[in-house]
């Protein structure tokens, strides 16, 4: 019986290595060693070219971060395995390293983003230099994004996560000018009628670019998060500013409020009435909104004078569409092939496929980043820290301060009213400390596998209510 097993267990081994002999890796590949031009808590992204040199298009090679696959990889792998459409990013390949436990993700290369481009308008802008685009490029960039939308949410898909910096634009080549909604690792399927979120499932979407209800704590959201966020992007190509922008950073966490964020949206939309958004009394944290704001604070705020600031008229086309956009109530706001109809994408100039319309680039390409740009990070985080220490401290004295009163406050009254010291017995069982039990190799070794076991069903639990 033992030979048996070896037999298997050597026949096993060497169907392993005969599978990873004929497995083909990146490197063997692609030439991408000190082409790295994105990095974030996704991983690494590098561009670049094939060995062979059989074709000269430089691709975007994403590696994700950590071993194995996490949950965001299988997610975004397994829809971008499905979705098909000149507006949503394509995945050529994806490569498993067996030997550093590495997955890697192929895609097509895009020179610019939406965050790139919106920098260097603003940069220009507050330099006082102009920059030479077509007058109907922001049309085109939106009708596409529409475009790609539209199509994730006609195939039940919400992307959960737009951002100027997961909207791409392709350089030169043959998809010169095209938008490509890329980063699809909060994306989610949903279904109709949808159901409620998963109580593990994270809080989604950058503060900025996050709506209402999601602030207010909604445990059904719609096809509506997407168009708000569309909504803010529209604004802020308008503007070259963050209409809703928040200086607080955006810390992932299980709970959705965020009193600076609904402060954002109010100083800019005014507070929203019931009469407007019926629906609000039903969000789980109205009474915290009713509790923490007045509506008193905001009469003077709205859309139209936020707009006109930036020299946005309201009776321009631009602005009827972003107000429909940036509706307060879910069940109001357009959806995306409502938003792909509208007037403003009817008058000239029309929308066009290549948003550059044939005229020059005038956008930097990618840079290559080095360590030293992660190091420079590093310092500036532990500045942060630094200057946080002192309050820190502060509090904690501030704290144990108090502590010390307390305690004294207790000794007194116990001073003043002596009491008999009871005659101590021998401790409850339950009371033991289970940490001084002595416990034994086999039990250590048969908990641990407990542990893993548990864990694993968790997760195969929390895929299944994700996906």
């Amino acid at each position: 019986m033992i030979s048996v097993y070896k037999k298997i267990a050597m026949m096993d081994y060497e169907f392993k290595m005969k599978t990873q002999n004929e497995r083909v890796k990146v490197e063997d590949l692609f030439e991408y060693e000190g082409c790295k031009v994105g990095r974030g808590t996704y991983g690494h992204v590098y561009k670049g070219r094939r060995k062979d040199g059989s074709d000269n298009r430089d691709y975007a090679l994403k590696q994700i971060e950590g071993t194995g696959l996490s949950m965001s990889a299988c997610r975004e792998i397994a829809l971008l395995r499905e979705l098909k459409h000149p507006n949503v990013i394509n995945l050529i390949r994806v490569f498993l390293s067996h030997n550093d436990r590495k997955v890697w993700l192929l895609f097509d290369f895009a020179e610019h983003d939406l965050w790139h481009i919106i920098k260097f308008h603003r940069a220009a802008k507050a330099n006082k230099k102009p920059v030479m685009v077509p007058k109907g490029m922001v049309k085109s960039l939106l009708y596409q994004i529409l475009d790609g939308i539209h199509y994730l949410h006609s195939n039940w898909v919400l992307h959960r996560d737009l951002k100027p910096a997961n909207i791409l634009v392709m350089g030169e080549g043959p998809e010169r000018g095209r938008v490509k909604i890329a980063d699809m690792g909060f994306a989610r399927l949903f279904n109709a009628p949808l159901k409620p979120l998963a109580d593990l499932d994270p809080v989604v979407v950058t503060f900025w670019y996050r709506a209402p209800e999601l602030l207010l704590g909604a445990r059904h959201y719609t096809k509506a998060i997407d168009i708000w966020a569309i909504g803010c992007i529209f604004a802020e190509l308008l503007t070259s500013e963050p209409i809703f922008h928040c200086r607080q950073e955006d810390i992932k966490t299980s709970n959705p409020y965020h009193h600076d964020q609904l402060d954002r949206i109010f100083n800019v939309m005014g507070f929203p009435h019931e009469k407007d958004w019926e629906d609000i009394r039903k969000m789980p944290e109205h009474p915290t909104l009713l509790k923490d704001f007045k509506k008193s604070n905001y009469i003077n705020c709205s859309l139209v004078k936020y707009m006109d600031r930036h020299k946005i008229k309201p009776d321009s086309k631009a602005f009827h569409l972003l107000q429909r956009l940036l509706l307060m109530d879910p069940n109001k706001r357009i959806t995306s092939e409502q938003a792909m109809q509208d007037a403003y994408f009817q008058e000239e100039p029309l929308p066009t496929q290549d948003v550059f319309a044939g005229c020059p680039i005038p956008y930097p390409k990618r840079e290559f980043l080095t360590d030293d740009d992660q190091e420079e990070k590093t310092d500036n985080k532990q500045r942060q820290a630094q200057q946080q220490q002192p309050q820190q401290q502060q509090q904690q004295q501030s704290q144990q301060q108090q502590q010390q009163q307390n305690q004294q406050s207790n000794n007194n009254d116990n001073h003043g009213n002596p009491a008999k010291r009871p005659r101590l017995g021998p401790p409850h069982p339950s009371q033991v400390n289970p940490q001084v039990v002595p416990i034994t190799s086999q039990q250590q070794e048969f908990h641990q596998q407990q542990m893993l076991y548990n864990s694993s069903s968790q997760q195969q639990q929390n895929f299944q209510q994700r996906y």
